[in-house]
């Protein structure tokens, strides 16, 4: 898979603190999951549009 986050974005968020490569890698993952998640849920109500309220 594709990196899903931007790691400018994420530093940016955080401010100040410093972002360890494994929290990039952690976070890209979990961002994978909910898309999957979300994507399903879509699917399941019979939608090809993957809206807020499947999050």
């Amino acid at each position: 898979m594709s990196e899903l986050i931007v790691k400018a974005a994420v530093k940016e968020a955080v401010g100040e603190k410093n972002v360890s490569s494994e929290f990039y890698e952690a976070l890209d993952e979990e961002v994978g999951e909910l898309l999957d998640r979300a994507s399903e849920r879509a699917e399941a109500n019979d939608r090809k549009t993957v809206q807020p309220r499947d999050l």
